[in-house]
């Protein structure tokens, strides 16, 4: 083990050469790292101290490979708002898969470090911003207990970005339990031919879902789809019980781990209305908060399309076995959803109008305009009459009914009270604090806004941050697009 720590074991070199290109980061002249995840580095193993060092930052930065590094670029395709396209890694370098204390396996990825043979026309670089915006959100996301890539540094290259302006050029590095998406299947059997399904399949499997390893062929691989329908399911259902909306559930941006990867024009709802949609380019709204469920049921179709010929060796038993398996994603998905929304409402007893009651609500917020973060983190602290869904017609039926509901359950009105509060958050990453905290750091180099926002968002179920990490925007605050940074 080197002096950083790294334990790299490169186990998807041993695949194919065509699933990936040998690569390397273009070098930068001026590196100089502004955000480090010393928590999550130690958590991989890696030595924090000499990580931030200057021999550390030629790391992040690309310009040294350390020992036992790999540098590869991965090859996948994606359907980009319903349109297949064969992409890869046009701008990241995967390094290693870094071997943990406890034994679990991460990707470790450079992304915009420069150009690689998947980058077509592009530059293979990245914006500050954007890497900033990827921190903020997935580390926010981890600590809200959301499957999710992680961010370990981010580093400013010392060199400008063209895009519509010339902006500062930045490197995220990127954690992963892998970089396998529904895209690399895509890939492997549009672009390679069928047989390469089984090659992927046996990878994918061997390192997310070991347990499958001894089953029979035709079941093993079945079971394979139901997992990862299992995993994505309760997924999402967390994105929508928390307000967040990706922006682009490509199908290059489902990952067959079930982490949430890629936060592009990601960003979390204020008033809650279920056409919501922030992506400057989802001009028809594919990808709005109330379409996330069915895109990813969507997504996982063209999945299992590239599985069909491992279930069975008649085409039409293939597809009827990918279909019943698909048909239970709907049903999983509101199993899970329906759960974590008794869980917001502190409802412990399960009843058969639970449905009826949290429908009644949020048509009521989306009536009110309602905060969705706020009212509900407002009602676990017993404040319902401050917030504004409180000013609706058939409120006051509603919360007796609810009232109702709580005080008749087993268990005691304070432990419904003490469930909610741990479950709806108090912070979460507010569209106009992101903004803040990227401009200020892209425009004028301060990044103290950007630090304070991720001490906040480490800690979102504590009530004590100060009020403008609570409070929704003003109306001059309101951020309708977010971009993308590619």
């Amino acid at each position: 083990m080197n002096q950083f720590g790294f334990n790299f074991d490169n186990t998807y070199e041993k695949l194919p050469n065509h699933f990936y290109h040998k690569s390397g980061a273009t070098h930068v002249d001026f590196p100089a790292v502004v955000a480090f995840n010393e928590k999550l580095a130690e958590h991989l193993g890696l030595n924090a101290e000499a990580l931030q060092s200057d021999d550390g930052k030629k790391i992040f930065a690309g310009n040294e490979m350390p020992e036992g590094a790999s540098g590869i670029s991965q090859a996948y395709a994606g359907h980009q708002f319903g349109n297949l396209s064969m992409l890869g890694d046009g701008r990241a370098v995967l390094i290693g898969e870094q071997i943990a204390p406890d034994g679990d396996r991460y990707d470790i990825q450079l992304k915009g470090s420069g150009r690689t043979m998947f980058s077509r026309s592009g530059d293979g670089r990245a914006p500050i911003a954007p890497m900033l915006r990827e921190y903020i959100i997935s580390e926010a996301m981890h600590a809200l207990d959301i499957p999710t890539t992680r961010s370990l540094a981010v580093l400013t290259t010392g060199e400008g970005v063209t895009r519509e302006d010339t902006l500062p050029g930045g490197i995220l590095t990127r954690v992963a339990e892998s970089h396998l998406r529904v895209g690399t299947f895509e890939y492997a059997v549009r672009a390679e031919g069928e047989d390469n399904a089984k090659i992927l399949a046996d990878y994918a499997i061997s390192r997310h879902y070991p347990e499958l390893e001894p089953l029979p062929a035709e079941e093993k691989y079945l079971q394979f789809l139901n997992h990862v329908i299992d995993r994505q399911a309760a997924l999402i259902s967390k994105w929508m019980l928390v307000g967040f909306i990706h922006g682009v559930m490509n199908s290059d941006n489902m990952t067959i781990s079930g982490e949430t990867i890629d936060y592009g024009p990601c960003a979390f709802m204020d008033d809650y209305d279920p056409a919501t949609v922030f992506s400057s380019i989802d001009i028809n709204g594919r990808y709005a908060y109330q379409n996330q469920p069915g895109i990813g049921q969507w997504n996982l179709a063209r999945f299992a399309e590239t599985l069909l010929t491992l279930f069975s060796d008649d085409k039409d038993t293939a597809v009827s076995k990918a279909q019943d398996a698909l048909s239970r994603f709907g049903k999983l998905y509101e199993s899970h959803w329906l759960s974590g929304m008794r869980e917001k409402l502190g409802i412990i007893e399960v009843s058969s109008d639970d449905e009826a009651l949290i429908t009644e609500l949020l048509d009521m917020m989306a009536e009110a305009g309602s905060d969705y973060t706020q009212t509900f983190r407002l009602m676990s602290l017993g404040k319902v009459e401050e917030t504004s869904v409180a000013e609706t017609d058939g409120f006051k039926q509603w919360n007796e009914k609810w009232q109702q509901k709580l005080e008749t359950q087993s268990s005691s009105v304070e432990d419904a009270y003490e469930l909610m509060k741990s479950v709806n958050p108090a912070v979460i990453p507010r569209n106009h604090l992101v903004e803040k905290a990227l401009n200020e750091a892209m425009h004028y180099g301060d990044y103290s806004h950007f630090t304070d926002l991720n001490a906040v968002l480490s800690r979102p179920f504590d009530d004590s941050h100060d009020a403008v990490y609570k409070n929704p925007p003003e109306e001059t605050e309101v951020v309708h697009q977010t971009f993308c940074g590619t």
